[in-house]
């Protein structure tokens, strides 16, 4: 299966940290693999080693034109030989983007749907036709969210909690499965923030709610964050985009999710939010798109 390799703890210093007395961690799981990096990493494990023992050859996922999913899908299917096929929001727009092109040089085939016909793509017609077009195939969600995600996600919490002292873990929330996951590893310690990528992401507390008492039981130590989306999903501001200019050198960090994760990790210690003294984990999930090595 895929190979993990070890990451690193960085820990930011600057003059916004040493007056409030914070300290700043990130977990660099943007290192973990050369494509399939980050969340991607933990979400996908037991989802491929489920696909390769149930007999699968082909993987079908869905997703926007520069989904990280799709990209570290394709990725990974490619490294283990198999076919994977990406359907994907919208109409295709030649040429293709950095992310398309290169699921696409990876093996995937992209089939475009309206966004119409996308929004009822877990319905039982919807994959029935799928099927009827592709034949056998092993189904991962949109952004790999499933139950094999949270199992993998949980295994990433409880290695963090066994390596690192910490008061507070926080990172980036699209569709809650990651954070699920950590919620459910960390078994009710600690403090779990989560930072809303989306528009209007309130609604991602009752996601996670549900998908907490579905794989195992509710905490009460979380909450996800919804006022630093800079204009909701994959938006970007001129704020944003001179804040990860300047963390350039520092860290690496994405528009989509963790510009927006430590963006908004360091407006609440600003804001006095986070006591003097605690520690703050910050998860890089990824989301750099690497292609060149």
């Amino acid at each position: 299966m895929l190979k993990y390799k070890e990451t690193p703890i960085q820990e930011i210093k600057n003059d916004i940290l040493q007056r409030s007395g914070v300290r700043l961690l990130v977990k660099r799981e943007d290192l973990n693999h050369i494509r399939v990096s980050g969340n991607k990493w933990w979400k996908l494990k037991y989802n491929l080693e489920e696909c390769v023992s149930s007999g699968h050859d082909t993987l079908l996922t869905f997703g926007g034109a520069y989904s990280n999913h799709i990209f570290a899908t394709a990725a990974a299917a490619h490294e283990l030989g198999l076919k994977s096929i990406g359907i994907i929001r919208g109409e295709e727009t030649l040429p293709l983007n950095h992310t398309l092109a290169f699921a696409k040089e990876k093996g995937m085939m992209l089939q475009y749907v309206s966004r119409e016909d996308y929004r009822h793509k877990t319905e039982e017609n919807f994959v029935k036709k799928l099927h009827e077009q592709f034949g056998d195939f092993y189904l991962i969600p949109e952004g790999g969210t499933n139950e094999l995600a949270i199992k993998g996600c949980e295994e990433f919490a409880k290695k963090v909690k066994a390596e690192i002292d910490f008061d507070y873990i926080s990172l980036p929330v699209g569709t809650g499965g990651t954070m699920t996951g950590i919620i459910a590893g960390l078994e009710g310690e600690k403090q779990v923030v989560g930072i809303s990528v989306v528009k209007n992401g309130e609604f991602l507390n009752s996601v996670i709610d549900k998908l907490l008492t579905a794989y195992s039981h509710s905490y009460q130590n979380w909450s996800v964050l919804t006022s630093y989306d800079h204009g909701g999903y994959a938006n970007v501001t001129p704020e944003l985009t001179a804040f990860i200019g300047k963390m350039q050198l520092t860290l690496p960090l994405d528009t989509v999710y963790t510009g927006k994760l430590m963006w908004a990790v360091m407006e609440e210690i600003k804001r006095g939010v986070i006591e003097e003294g605690a520690t703050v984990l910050a998860i890089h999930t990824g989301g750099l798109q690497r292609v060149n090595y």
